[in-house]
């Protein structure tokens, strides 16, 4: 019987997808998958120099693979992936490596890494980003815990993985769920950098007044500069599509209710939980659950109004004013995200290498960048940087760029445009760059209605004090 390198339990768009790219690089692959339909689709769409086999039989996929077995689940997390290990890992040997690479949540992926060393089965958790494209023709891959485990797989996901000046597009981030922790920030950062796109986009439209071939040419500009990015490539492409239902661009067809699949509310969590402060994230996260209040929304902009927009009298000027808005406070998004898996290192013992997780990040996912390569070059000169801001060569693209961000925030503001996305990226910046900030009022605050206690900033110790004895 011929045996196979890899399996693939889940035969979905990004399972196929990702298994042809496999055998595109010479592994022979066995796919597993209940819908006769899909493993049919495998074996009609599989290159015939391809080393591909379907099956709808659990049994018959384990035992058509060569040992150790190397499974890659991709099916959706949860229950899913649950229900799949149960029926699975009955039928695997001592030594067999299974591997989730769709977006499951960290501390199920520490769960499932215990079950399964309970049975003398290795369980790691693989982020992969890049949709069903990057799936096919080489996405970032993100993968974490078992380092034994990992370099079985390297050679394969070496092979398939994006590749930056010859450079594959991963590497191993650390322990236990380290790969699902990181993608899971991964998707956070790309909540913020797409909310903030959008505002951008809001500002040219309302404010410039820029229909979608202008718009086209200022993201085609903005693309081919020093903002170059997946998200700027596609966004500057949506502004091309003409609906083919109607008159015009798609784009002004498509209601503004936003959808979410749950990791960028994990990630305003996890933030929350272990105490990092990722505003941008979490104001992009809350932005999508505010636009589903449509209706409402429609009833409360009758009610209230809206400020007369005024046409900046440069249009040029205004224009290069929110690009680098933009490109600040999407730099001020990775920074946030990074310091989260900074803290996230250290209180989960994941050993994260930051420089490997911003040079994975380059090409493939969906939030690559030319930008990350300044991140790089900073983190090779300190990889203990708990903050990209601190960076001295960082901190002087800030300073270039500050004024065009207060200034468009401003400009929002003043016109009644929404630009949380933008605001709160300049709020962290002010507050994380003010060495005083007015938290002393609040500690006494907080000592006088609960006796909360606090510190003082000319001598060591913890001190109370009677507030209510005060003299009125």
């Amino acid at each position: 019987m011929e045996r196979y390198n890899y399996g693939m339990v889940g035969l979905g768009v990004m399972g196929r997808n990702l298994l042809y790219n496999i055998a595109d690089h010479g592994f022979s692959v066995a796919g597993f998958d209940l819908d006769e339909g899909k493993v049919k689709e495998l074996g009609d769409e599989a290159a015939p120099e391809m080393k591909v086999q379907g099956t709808g039989s659990l049994e018959n996929f384990v035992s058509v693979l060569e040992t150790p077995r190397k499974i890659i689940l991709m099916v959706p997390a949860g229950k899913p992936v649950d229900s799949v290990l149960e029926n699975l890992t009955p039928l695997l040997s001592e030594g067999d490596i299974v591997i989730d690479a769709g977006n499951s949540y960290f501390k199920d992926t520490e769960r499932r890494i215990a079950d399964l060393a309970s049975k003398n089965l290795h369980f790691m958790g693989m982020g992969v980003s890049g949709g069903e494209s990057g799936a096919r023709r080489g996405p970032s891959i993100m993968p974490g815990g078992d380092q034994e485990a990992f370099n079985l797989l390297k050679p394969m996901l070496e092979s398939i993985a994006a590749k930056v000046d010859g450079e594959a597009c991963t590497a191993y981030m650390g322990k236990s769920s380290a790969g699902n922790y990181v993608k899971m920030v991964h998707n956070g950062i790309e909540y913020a950098i797409m909310q903030l796109i959008t505002e951008a986009y809001d500002l040219l439209k309302k404010a410039a007044n820029l229909n979608n071939d202008q718009l086209y040419e200022v993201f085609k500009e903005w693309n081919n500069g020093e903002m170059n990015s997946f998200l700027i490539e596609i966004t500057r492409d949506i502004f091309q599509q003409k609906d083919d239902l109607t008159e015009g661009y798609l784009v002004d067809r498509i209601l503004d209710k936003a959808g979410a699949k749950g990791t960028g509310k994990w990630t305003s969590e996890q933030a929350m939980e272990i105490g990092v402060s990722i505003p941008t994230i979490d104001i992009a996260v809350t932005s999508r659950i505010l636009s589903a209040y449509k209706e409402e929304r429609v009833k409360a902009s009758e009610l209230y109004g809206k400020e007369e927009i005024s046409t900046p009298e440069n249009t040029e000027a205004f224009i290069k004013e929110v690009g680098d808005a933009l490109y600040l406070a999407t730099l001020i998004s990775y920074a946030q995200g990074l310091a989260l898996l900074v803290k996230a290192s250290e209180e989960y013992d994941f050993d994260i290498p930051l420089k490997d997780v911003v040079k994975i990040w380059r090409g493939g996912c969906i939030i690559r960048s030319v930008l990350l390569e300044k991140f790089y070059s900073a983190y090779i000169q300190d990889p203990h940087l708990s903050n990209i801001l601190l960076d001295q060569e960082i901190s002087e693209i800030v300073k270039s760029k500050i004024k065009s961000l207060r200034k468009t925030a401003a400009f929002a503001a003043s016109h009644g445009i929404a630009n949380l996305g933008m605001q709160t990226a300049l709020g962290y910046f002010e507050a994380y760059t003010t060495e005083s900030l007015p938290v002393n009022l609040l500690q006494a605050q907080r000592d006088y209605f609960g006796a909360h206690t606090y510190q003082r900033n000319d001598r060591e110790g913890v001190f109370h004090t009677s507030w209510q004895n005060l003299n009125h």
